[in-house]
């Protein structure tokens, strides 16, 4: 090489690429929500989304809410049908069995031993005192995990989003309507409302 030649540019390394979580096996389906359940004391769906989302990553906030709304209008209990949908989107049927088997099996034997306890000493008012004040416990974290999934509305600042929820909240919390008649007026009006805004962002 000549003295007076630039110096050859060494090419920089491939910055690594960032890690993408790998999708749950079975038994990995069946652990984590095995562990939720257990750790659930009060609702499953603060740990449900403190480990799908934040832990193993592996939805999006704007995906777990989603998925969450829609197993609002499915028969059943929420969590539940969550554990059930959450699983069969990536292991099929037998990812949503080991799902719920992870999310029903564990409680289910601890709450049948609590209920033989529950028989034998609930008369105890020491205990009735415990678990009045667990209930107040179960409020706090309700709270705490509907913040926490109103807060993708509120980085995009959906005025719409937020103000069907307050309606919707309003409807069933405040007025009493009946919880029918108000998602078959909210469903409707939600969609219409999805559909118009991205036909504008679109256009």
């Amino acid at each position: 090489m000549p003295p007076n030649s630039p110096p050859v540019a060494v090419p920089a390394p491939d910055a690594p690429l960032p890690c993408q979580p790998s999708e749950p096996g079975l038994l990995e389906l069946f652990l984590a929500f095995a562990k939720m359940s257990l750790a659930g004391f009060g609702g499953v769906l603060v740990w449900a989304r403190r480990g799908i989302v934040e832990q193993h990553r592996w939805m999006t906030a704007e995906e777990f809410n989603e998925t969450f709304a829609l197993c609002h209008f499915l028969p059943g209990p929420n969590i539940v049908n969550l554990s059930v949908v959450f699983g069969s989107r990536f292991r099929g049927i037998a990812g949503g069995l080991a799902a719920f088997a992870g999310l029903v099996g564990p409680p289910l034997v601890i709450a049948t031993m609590l209920a033989a306890l529950y028989a034998r000493y609930g008369e105890i008012d020491a205990l009735r005192r415990t678990l009045a004040g667990v209930s107040c416990a179960a409020v706090g974290l309700l709270f705490a995990v509907v913040l926490k999934m109103m807060m993708p509305l509120l980085k995009r600042r959906d005025v719409v989003g937020l103000v069907v929820m307050a309606a919707v909240f309003t409807a069933i919390g405040l007025v009493r309507w009946p919880m029918q008649i108000v998602l078959l007026v909210a469903i409707p009006l939600s969609l219409a409302i999805t559909i118009l805004t991205r036909r504008r962002v679109n256009a």
